[in-house]
């Protein structure tokens, strides 16, 4: 019997070592991993830069706490500002916790304004995080089961609807902000409509609300660009990000401009592990690779490759509904649940993640090749036809 608490369903592997792209388990047997640790092993695993630079650090100061100025989080700060084009960074620890911070500011900033009872529009499908904020405001019942009640403060709207949007905000008047993925990752890798958060920005701008980006899964280069939003030639009013950042190193981040950044005073919100040294040298260390690499790039050109090369293989198969995503950010819907298709994966050596009940979820490191990118897609075409002539 474990001594773990019943909190997950793990496959029954116990991987041993990594490097790039690739898992060894306890038994030598080898990995292509397509799911980089759920968008966060950016880098792959064990990348020598990110090695050196987490050894180093641990070697000269790992944690001193917020009492006292860290250089590390303060070089991060300005290096975040200046590829996001935000103004402030407060750090933390995981994706849940970084949009707890844009709850909390929200709901902040809108006290500031004399309103009681502040109000984020939230999506249906989306996915925020685990904490009794974060859950509430994940439009997945699932999440929320067992954990009533549930917290107010919340108008939930389907994703991809700018009229659901103005509507709610035409019939509450204690609107504060709005809480969006760019990209849906849990909901089924859901891409919207071009000009989607453009028209967010505008009822933003047009009710003094504030914009708030979800990008902990399609931010850090996995879109193609730093940022899922710079896709859109808006600026939000807050972004939060985790997941790659760190590289495997827990880290997150919410970043805010303008009025949004001034909202935070000292005394109204805290991590006691959040930005130490050691985070924060993870966290630098990814985002240089990833420029001196030109990752970017590389997400882009691969996630299209890799889309295209999916539905070249999958064309013919009428259960396939759609191949969807954008850079690194993949994912197949299939007309029935295919669960069991993680399972006969991993079987093959291949890590891959199903996500709302039908969706395959390819999430790989941005520094694949393209023909490592070529074996995943051949050995997931064969596993999806297998399943589905079954």
């Amino acid at each position: 019997m474990s001594n773990l608490m019943n909190t997950y369903l793990p496959q029954p592997v116990t991987f041993a070592k990594g490097e790039g792209v690739w898992l060894w388990d306890e038994a030598g047997k080898r990995y292509l991993d397509a799911l980089a640790g759920v968008a966060v092993c950016g880098l792959g695993h064990c990348h020598p830069r990110l090695v050196k630079a987490i050894c180093s650090q641990a070697g000269t100061l790992i944690h001193t706490s917020n009492l006292y100025r860290i250089g590390r989080q303060e070089q991060l700060a300005v290096r975040l500002a200046a590829l996001s084009g935000m103004d402030r960074a407060f750090f933390c620890n995981s994706g849940a916790e970084a949009n707890e911070a844009a709850i909390k500011l929200a709901r902040l900033f809108g006290h500031g304004k004399g309103i009681d009872l502040p109000t984020i529009v939230v999506m249906e499908k989306s996915f925020h995080g685990r904490t009794m904020a974060t859950l509430t405001a994940s439009g997945n019942r699932k999440v929320q089961a067992g954990f009533e009640p549930l917290l107010t403060g919340f108008a939930r709207v389907p994703y991809n609807d700018l009229e659901a949007v103005e509507q709610v905000g035409i019939r509450n008047k204690n609107i504060v902000a709005i809480l969006v993925e760019p990209y849906q990752g849990e909901g089924g890798v859901n891409v919207p409509q071009a000009t989607y958060l453009q028209g967010l920005r505008h009822l933003c701008d047009q009710n003094g609300w504030l914009l708030m980006l979800d990008e902990v899964q399609c931010g850090i280069g996995r879109s193609g660009k730093w940022f899922a939003f710079q896709h859109t030639g808006i600026m939000p009013d807050v972004i939060t990000l985790a997941k790659g950042l760190g590289s495997g190193v827990a880290i997150g981040a919410c970043l805010a401009k303008g009025t949004a950044a001034e909202v935070f005073k000292p005394g109204n919100h805290a991590s006691t592990f959040g930005g130490n040294p050691l985070a924060c040298s993870a966290a630098m260390t990814t985002l240089e690779v990833i420029e001196e690499e030109g990752l970017l790039r590389n997400a882009m050109e691969i996630g299209d490759f890799m889309r295209s090369l999916l539905r070249t293989q999958l064309s013919d198969l009428p259960d396939i509904k759609e191949i969807r995503g954008q850079g690194l950010m993949i994912g197949i819907e299939l007309s029935r649940p295919c669960g069991d298709l993680v399972g006969e994966a991993l079987k093959q050596g291949l890590l891959i993640n199903v996500t709302s009940d039908k969706v395959v979820r390819l999430l790989p490191p941005l520094i694949m090749k393209r023909s490592e990118a070529e074996q995943v897609v051949n050995l997931l075409s064969g596993i999806i036809r297998e399943f589905l002539a079954a």
